[in-house]
């Protein structure tokens, strides 16, 4: 179903009320805005499926908002960061109760971070057409294929979404993906903050009073960005914000010194007077340095080993091991320092025992024979 009117939004949502979950995609365009601009969304539950065209005249968004926003519905996604990023920022609230089929896949072992066309390959054994993966969808009129094409995304989401379940239920891992689906909806996870977007700018062994300086400058750029709904990198790009914060230019013409910096007098007053804020900081307001590796370094080799005893655990569990446990996680295990996530809570009877087993000596590891990895000891 093609909707572009609201007397269908209207109708089609009604008949979904009451209903325990329904799927949900987005296609939207971003290249030369800040903000993704958001083109169709496609509801689907069971044979029943839409797709709607937000972008359409007159189109009221009201009843598809009541529909997101209903608790007692599970809004089902495939790798929802994206689309919970649009719906936050329109709706003012995340879509939730959520559940990422994607998380989900892996909590089943069927992979790291699966594709959506690979999980409906390997689920339903269907073939996804990927003829029109790259389409604008701001263009109209949009083809039938096209059309098909997005509606695809949540017809066969059900189907996904429903043998999903039915295995985190069979292997009672239900509890375990439910945390990372909270965590996904948390809505600070899409909040935007300007006082941090220093924090994606790359400078070469700064100082914290320049870091102080690239701290208002970015906060600066990220604002503008936002208001005049252009991508950062087209407001001011990040070499001269490192320029800037390394040189504290104190008038216009030493600020036009700053390569590929190309503003209005008026930018260049407002960049001035960033700096100039930055300036009167007191020393217990610059940010601190960014930690640069522990001085305390764990051994290679007994990292190499936690990483083979994660795998041989994951795989045995079958659940991916990017779930359990990564890199940072091991290296916090082997150094002693604080208590990692992977030796907490369920974490901790797939890997975490068996790691600090590990490191106590009390097993170990060893070729099976047959090209694979046993443990020895008694775990």
């Amino acid at each position: 179903m093609w909707i572009d009117k609201t007397e269908q939004l209207e109708r089609f949502c009604s008949e979904l009320e009451g209903v325990p979950y329904i799927t949900v995609d987005t296609e939207f365009m971003r290249v030369k805005t800040y903000r993704p601009i958001l083109c169709l969304v496609q509801v689907g539950h069971g044979g029943n499926g839409a797709v709607i065209d937000v972008q359409a005249p007159g189109l009221s968004p009201a009843p598809l908002k009541k529909l997101l926003l209903d608790q007692s519905i599970v809004k089902v996604f495939h790798a929802a960061s994206q689309d919970l990023e649009i719906f936050s920022y329109l709706l003012g609230e995340i879509p939730t109760p959520l559940f990422d089929t994607q998380i989900a896949a892996a909590f089943c072992g069927l992979g790291d971070q699966p594709g959506y066309a690979q999980l409906v390959q390997t689920l339903l054994r269907k073939t996804i057409d990927k003829s029109s993966q790259n389409t604008d969808w701001a263009r109209r009129p949009l083809t039938s294929r096209q059309v098909e094409y997005a509606l695809g995304d949540v017809t066969h989401l059900c189907a996904v979404y429903q043998e999903l379940q039915k295995r985190l239920n069979d292997t009672g891992r239900s509890a375990w993906a439910q945390v990372d689906f909270e965590a996904l909806g948390d809505p600070e996870k899409y909040r935007v903050d300007p006082r941090k977007a220093y924090l994606r700018v790359k400078m070469r062994r700064p100082k914290r009073d320049q870091l102080a300086i690239l701290r208002e400058v970015a906060a600066w750029r990220e604002e503008q960005a936002m208001e005049r709904d252009l991508p950062r990198h087209w407001v001011v790009k990040d070499d001269p914000l490192v320029e800037i914060a390394l040189h504290a230019p104190r008038n216009e013409k030493e600020l036009q010194r700053v390569k590929n910096l190309n503003l209005k007098s008026r930018d260049m007053g407002e960049i001035l007077e960033a700096v100039e804020v930055a300036r009167q900081l007191p020393e217990s307001e610059w940010p601190e340095l960014p930690v640069r590796g522990s001085k305390a370094k764990a051994d290679d080799s007994l990292v190499a080993l936690m990483q083979a005893l994660l795998k041989l655990q994951c795989e045995r569990a079958g659940i991916a091991s990017r779930l359990v446990a990564s890199r940072s996680d091991l290296e916090e295990i082997v150094l002693g320092q604080g208590e990692s996530k992977a030796l907490r809570g369920w974490r901790n009877d797939i890997f975490g025992e068996a790691a600090q087993s590990l490191l106590r000596g009390e097993l170990g590891l060893s070729g099976n024979g047959t090209g694979g990895v046993k443990v020895l000891g008694d775990f």
